[in-house]
């Protein structure tokens, strides 16, 4: 995945896997919604994709074995079909997990919601997992970033967000930053956006409420969008990817990339 083309990173939400609350009993249909879903991005023109386990509410701040495993399935499976780069996101903050899976499936990149500092959240206090995450990067090295939020969404922070920026860089080690909204599908704070861009040394993703209104503005000052509420059939995000909407947001990043040369 190269920043240089400031790539639209489309989401894979994941039907509740086993072990979660919602679970449904059908593994296999879990892994053929996203299989869809992952499909009609590639078709439409994504530069990446990223499968996150959405529908296991109420998360886990870590999550157990059977979710890791069946976690890896979905994930090999859509490795095995499409040919774009790939990341994973294991809700609430397993970036333990979640790199596991991507070293297994040899998958790209990984988001990590809490990479240093403190995040207060509806799972209680969650704690960076920088140290353990660099330890196992160590013992597994790899070519998979690290994408790691400032100030994550659906939490609230009492560090400095600038200070909360270069924690993330030059003690987590964090490979880009991700700055989102306060919750799932809502816009970012653009004057945020800026700040980070300016004085972030590695690039800067957006990581919640890319629309095909806003995508004009948000360009100016980001690397990367990770794209998941809009592109859904309606607008919303439990639904299925809608292969028009997310064609309709491709075209426009085109056209925008092509102003910018």
């Amino acid at each position: 995945m190269e920043f240089e083309r400031k790539p639209l990173i489309g989401m894979v939400h994941l039907k509740p896997l086993p072990g979660s609350y919602l679970y449904g009993g059908s593994l296999d249909d879990v892994i053929e919604a996203a299989l869809r879903d992952a499909k009609t991005l590639e078709k439409a023109g994504f530069d990446a994709v990223m499968v996150e386990n959405f529908g296991d509410v109420p998360f886990p701040k870590y999550v157990d074995k059977t979710t890791v495993a069946a976690f890896t399935a979905v994930a090999k499976a859509i490795r095995d079909e499409v040919s774009f780069p790939l990341g994973i996101n294991v809700l609430r903050n397993d970036g333990i997990a979640a790199y596991s899976i991507a070293y297994a499936v040899k998958a790209d990149f990984i988001r990590v919601n809490v990479l240093s500092g403190v995040a207060y959240t509806d799972q209680g206090v969650i704690e960076g997992i920088a140290h353990e995450l660099a330890r196992l990067r160590k013992l597994l090295p790899s070519k998979i970033r690290v994408l790691a939020d400032v100030h994550v969404k659906h939490a609230v922070h009492f560090f400095d967000f600038e200070d909360a920026i270069r924690d993330t860089v030059e003690r987590g080690l964090a490979d880009a930053v991700v700055i989102s909204g306060k919750a799932t599908g809502k816009p970012v704070d653009v004057e945020k956006l800026a700040l980070a861009k300016r004085i972030s040394p590695v690039p800067v993703v957006v990581g919640s409420g890319t629309s095909y209104n806003n995508l004009p503005e948000l360009w100016k000052h980001a690397d990367a969008f990770i794209v998941g509420t809009w592109i859904k059939r309606d607008g919303k995000v439990g639904n299925e990817v809608s292969p028009e909407r997310a064609r309709k947001l491709v075209e426009l990043a085109n056209k925008l990339r092509q102003t910018s040369l």
